[in-house]
């Protein structure tokens, strides 16, 4: 059996692998999954939870036609699973070779992280069996994000009229609550600086560690700082800005977000895109490596190109050291975001790509070329003043060698010149203020800040952040003001009854705890079942409290009446939006007619 079918993700993927393998080499899509868990059975959950929690599992409607087309492909072929390289792939990976009836044992799963003809090729010459315990990761995820997700979204539902809840989503929705009521509770203080204006010179009083001036002792260090004002210490020395660490899922969407002015969403799409193969020069070619990993690790293959380009084309003084500073809990099979070619400059590939594909481009390849540079200098002086025993300090940088600020320029400030300063030397102060400041709260939550803080408390996947956003806009229970998240009224609700009802799971701790088990079971130390089991024997007391305890909120009442009954109108709120309708349905089916829910 020398055919060969290939089964990868997506149809465009599809077409950049076909264009680098032979004639006798079919190459289709699942287009992403193919089988999810039935919503049959008890309570809808798809599991056979007198069974050990046994998954059922249906092909995904609409899915059918495509299951057979790649089941009828599939005869008389040698079957390689081509699916993505995460716990989800290979996944999607399990359910093809079950729907097609592969040997479980066989060799039938090939992994690359980059699409280019050479990495396909050694994939091709590399295949090993599917990795049962991603497969038992990413099974138990879902069914405990089913769990979560239908029970507690029902209880919503009913109860508050909220639309759902989620294992991630409902603490990353916490976080912006609790953010909000820290805000809220926050009382301003004034407290005072001071400066001393001297000949080309400013210099900072230095206020005692800990310690906020009122405006008395502020007057009062004013009246005493008089002339002259004495140099008692100047310390000058060299000092390096390390290079930052090319791009992880996570980073790039914070980059995206505050230098591109994208989405998290719309930076993974983009991102995906570039993945997946783009028309160079005639050659359909993946430009970045796959862009959903925690790792930063790069190749040693690409280490070493990259430090032959930078020799190359910038000299051997900007060269760096190469070093890996992945987390504890990284999935470090995957490689770091990075070009899969430093050749295809971002100038040169600009023509072929559309804006956003080329701004993203670019970020990622002068971020990671700049992560093997040498690290800039600069010549910091620190110098010293005291007037009456109160103690000033002025401090000045000068860029000595731009090292990697050469190809990534990620500083804000500009070279700040001190005067040529002696010891002993005697300024006078053209004068000394007193500068009133006032305290302020925490800023509230960007899309990148709270991407940077799920990520910092261990709370989902870099991979799902962009998801959980978007599904908490689409919930309304966020919104934005100036770029930043506000929770609304209804987003404030649910956090509060989950707080109420749900503290011990919906919680920064516990959702932490389940992704270093979900590792755990990726690397074949736990049991996704026990996990399961586990899970839900706590949470379904918890539920059941709910279910008797919670306030159900009913209609809002309105001043109109019903023009068929004359009933009351109230205002009632569906999963598709709010709508007004008479109070004495089902009896009276009346609805407003401008005011009917869309699906």
């Amino acid at each position: 059996m020398n055919k060969k079918l290939i089964i990868v993700e997506s149809p465009s993927k599809s077409k950049t692998i076909a264009s680098y393998v032979g004639n006798d080499v079919l190459v289709l899509s699942s287009k992403g999954h193919v089988r999810d868990l039935s919503t049959s059975g008890s309570e809808g959950l798809g599991l056979d939870i007198e069974n050990e929690f046994t998954p059922r599992y249906v092909i995904i409607d609409g899915k059918q036609a495509l299951v057979k087309e790649l089941q009828t492909k599939a005869k008389g072929r040698e079957v390689l699973i081509a699916t993505d390289p995460d716990r989800e792939g290979e996944a999607i990976g399990w359910h093809l070779a079950e729907l097609l009836g592969l040997d479980p044992l066989a060799s039938n799963r090939i992994v690359f992280r980059e699409i280019t003809k050479p990495a396909i090729l050694e994939a091709l010459n590399h295949p090993r069996p599917i990795d049962k315990h991603l497969v038992f990761s990413q099974e138990a995820r879902r069914i405990l994000d089913r769990i979560i997700g239908f029970k507690l979204s029902k209880l919503l539902q009913n109860k508050i009229k909220s639309k759902s809840a989620g294992r991630v989503q409902s603490v990353a929705l916490k976080l912006i609550v609790d953010l909000e009521k820290e805000i809220e509770a926050f009382i301003p203080e004034t407290y005072y600086e001071i400066e001393a204006h001297l000949y080309h010179l400013k210099a900072d009083y230095v206020i005692p560690e800990k310690k906020r001036l009122s405006k008395a002792e502020a007057d009062q260090i004013v009246l005493e700082s008089v002339n002259p004002f004495k140099v008692t210490d100047i310390v000058a020395k060299e000092s390096k800005r390390n290079p930052k660490p090319p791009f992880i899922t996570s980073t790039l969407q914070q980059d995206a977000i505050n230098n591109l002015s994208m989405s998290a969403a719309r930076a993974m799409s983009v991102a995906q895109a570039l993945y997946e193969g783009k028309e160079i020069h005639g050659e359909l070619v993946g430009l970045i490596t796959y862009m959903r990993t925690d790792s930063n690790r790069l190749a040693d293959p690409f280490v070493h190109e990259a430090q032959a380009f930078i020799n190359k084309h910038y000299g051997k003084p900007y060269l760096g050291k190469y070093s890996v500073t992945t987390k504890d809990n990284a999935q470090d099979a995957h490689e770091a975001i990075r070009p899969t070619s430093l050749d295809r400059t971002p100038e040169d590939l600009e023509q072929y790509l559309s804006k956003d594909e080329f701004r993203l481009y670019k970020r990622i390849y002068t971020r990671t070329l700049a992560s093997l540079m040498a690290p800039a200098i600069f010549d910091v002086t620190k110098v010293t003043l005291e007037s009456s025993g109160h103690i000033y300090q002025a401090e000045g940088s000068v860029e000595k060698f731009d090292g990697y600020l050469k190809v990534y320029n990620d500083l804000k400030t500009k070279d700040k010149h001190l005067p040529h300063l002696t010891l002993n030397q005697e300024l006078n102060a053209k004068e000394v203020l007193s500068i009133e400041k006032v305290t302020t709260p925490k800023t509230r939550f960007s899309e990148a800040t709270l991407i940077k803080e799920l990520e910092s408390l261990g709370i989902g996947r870099p991979s799902t952040y962009a998801q959980i956003i978007q599904t908490l806009k689409a919930r309304d229970y966020v919104e934005l003001d100036d770029k930043r998240f506000q929770p609304t009224k209804q987003g404030r609700l649910t956090s509060e009854q989950l707080d109420l009802f749900f503290s011990k799971i919906i919680n920064v701790e516990y959702t932490s705890k389940m992704e270093t088990i979900l590792d755990e079971i990726a690397e074949g130390k736990s049991s996704g079942l026990h996990l399961v089991e586990r899970f839900y024997n706590s949470f379904v007391p918890m539920v059941e409290r709910a279910n008797k305890e919670m306030t159900k909120i009913g209609p809002k009442m309105t001043d109109e009446l019903c023009p068929l009954c004359g009933k009351p109108l109230v205002i009632r709120v569906s999963k598709y939006g709010e709508f007004t309708a008479c109070s004495g349905f089902p009896a009276c089916k009346y609805v407003k007619k401008d005011h009917i829910p869309q699906a």
